[in-house]
């Protein structure tokens, strides 16, 4: 008899901005993610932590020891803000945290999430063992049902429109390091099953500075179904340009699980932004949507702006909230890399 998987039950894979239960966080303390910048990294944490937490949403805590305890300082007094106390290697819970999965009322299902396998973006940062725990761990302590994958999948390759359809960036999952021997059809068997989507878009692509290998996060998020914003960088002497114009005609090209062209929107991403002399991944696509507002990143540069009018537009109910990022990206991550949703349970009826 085949293993039941979390297609077969009956589970989905909720969008971003259907309404959540809370946003969780992995508390930084691996200095060497941002090595010579890592003093202005806990107040970053911090600050996305309270500003999450002033919107009514609950915010969640990964720590153990130290990291624990200054957590605990820096947000005394915030209201909706718990902690779990779990041991991690670093502090990227997109990539290392569950996949928590949804389901329609009246389904029956109990709450569950997919602990896919981590190996700190194909082996690059040792030691990566309590980050491939973590999953696992944080689903346990919610009393969830945990379908374990051996697929090595970071949560910030894949992004979702909540009715079927997944963008995958194949440079980061169908990768020697991560799934080695795997090919792209095997891959993609697996994220039907373990996410119960019907279509998978694979795009391409990454930006300079990114050490995952191209996350989507970075890259293109859907925003509505059938809608899709796509970053674009139109200085042809950047190294993103040309990989990001390929990408947009990729996702031009594509239909969703409905059978409906993507309406992409380009979203300018600034001009080879560099910090002592190093090019890094900034991008306003690396927004976290929460039940009432969007965080976005920012990085004091003209592309700031016209993003956060764009993203805007795209979210008229929620709030935009920008973030100072230029401290963040020094670890080649942004908002959306350190934060993780869970999706409420189950999602009400619509």
């Amino acid at each position: 008899m085949a293993t039941p998987t979390p297609a077969s039950l009956g589970y989905r894979l909720a969008a971003e901005w259907e309404p959540q239960e809370a946003i969780w966080l992995s508390w930084p303390h691996r200095r060497a993610t941002w090595p010579d910048h890592f003093e202005p990294i806990p107040q970053v944490y911090a600050e996305v932590a309270r500003r999450i937490a002033a919107t009514g949403q609950d915010v969640c805590l990964v720590a153990t020891g130290a990291p624990l305890a200054e957590a605990r300082e820096l947000l005394f007094g915030a209201a909706g803000v718990s902690f779990l106390e779990l041991p991690t290697n670093d502090s990227w819970l997109r990539d290392s945290g569950p996949v928590f999965l949804s389901c329609r009322a009246g389904s029956g299902l109990p709450p569950a999430a997919v602990a896919f396998g981590y190996n700190a973006w194909g082996g690059k940062y040792p030691p990566w063992d309590d980050d491939a725990a973590l999953g696992r761990r944080i689903a346990e302590s919610l009393g969830m049902q945990v379908f374990a994958s051996e697929m090595v999948l970071e949560g910030g390759a894949i992004d979702t429109d909540g009715e079927g359809t997944l963008l995958v960036n194949r440079l980061c999952v169908v990768d020697e390091r991560r799934n080695p021997g795997q090919s792209a059809e095997q891959l993609e068997e697996v994220l039907r099953d373990q996410l119960a989507v019907e279509k998978v878009i694979w795009t391409g692509g990454e930006l300079a500075g990114d050490d995952t290998d191209g996350h989507i996060d970075q890259l293109a998020r859907f925003v509505a179904p059938g809608r899709v914003l796509a970053a674009r960088q139109p200085d042809h002497l950047d190294p993103n340009h040309r990989s990001l114009e390929e990408n947009l005609q990729i996702l031009r090209a594509s239909r969703d699980a409905a059978g409906r062209p993507l309406e992409v929107l380009p979203v300018d991403i600034p001009q080879r932004y560099r910090r002592y002399g190093v090019q890094l991944p900034a991008s306003s696509l690396n927004f976290l949507v929460t039940n009432t507002a969007v965080l976005v990143p920012v990085f004091a540069d003209p592309a700031d702006e016209p993003a956060l009018r764009t993203i805007q537009e795209c979210f008229p109910g929620r709030q935009i909230e920008p973030v100072d990022s230029s401290d963040l990206v020094w670890g080649r991550g942004a908002v959306h890399c350190i934060t993780r949703d869970q999706p409420r349970w189950p999602v009400p009826a619509s």
